[in-house]
C-alpha cells in the first residue's frame, strides 16, 4: 500500500500512475493549506472533492491519463482566505507562495490516511460492530 503525501503535482501523478500500473493500492493526500477545522477531513474519491485547488489540478491530470478513480484524503472545508493587509506597502512586503497550514489539520489528515489503509487491509467495516 502507498500513502502519497507529496506536494508536487508532477511527482504525485508519476507515483499514482506507477502504483496503478503495478497494481499497488494507493491513497493520496490533497491540500490542507488554509484549512482550520480538523473535523472536516474525509476520505473520498478524487472526483467527489470540492474546494480543493490541488484536487482540481489532480482531477484534470488524472482525466488526461484516463484514470477513473483515486481514493484521496481531503478537507471538505473551504480554504480560509489569507489575511489582507490594510497597508498596501506592507502587503507587497509579504509574499505568500505556499498556503498556510494550522498545526493540527495536516496531522489529522495523516492519521486519517493511516486509519483508512488499516481499515482496507483488515477489511474492517464499522457498520458491522456489535
Amino acid at each position: 500500500y502507498i500513502i502519497d503525501a507529496i506536494d508536487n503535482v508532477t511527482a504525485k501523478i508519476d507515483l499514482i500512475v506507477t502504483a496503478m500500473s503495478l497494481g499497488i493500492p494507493i491513497i493520496s493526500a490533497m491540500g490542507c493549506g488554509n484549512r482550520f477545522d480538523p473535523t472536516k477531513v474525509r476520505v473520498m474519491d478524487i472526483y467527489d472533492t470540492k474546494n480543493d485547488p490541488l484536487a482540481k489540478v489532480m482531477r484534470h491530470e488524472l482525466r488526461v491519463r484516463n484514470i477513473k478513480d483515486l481514493q484521496v484524503c481531503c478537507s471538505i472545508e473551504a480554504p480560509i482566505k489569507p489575511i489582507e493587509y490594510p497597508d498596501e506597502e506592507q502587503e507587497k512586503a509579504v509574499k505568500w507562495s505556499i498556503p498556510g497550514s494550522t498545526a493540527f489539520v495536516p496531522p489529522v489528515a495523516g492519521i486519517t490516511l493511516a486509519a483508512e489503509v488499516v481499515r482496507q487491509i483488515t477489511n474492517f467495516d464499522p457498520n458491522n460492530r456489535k
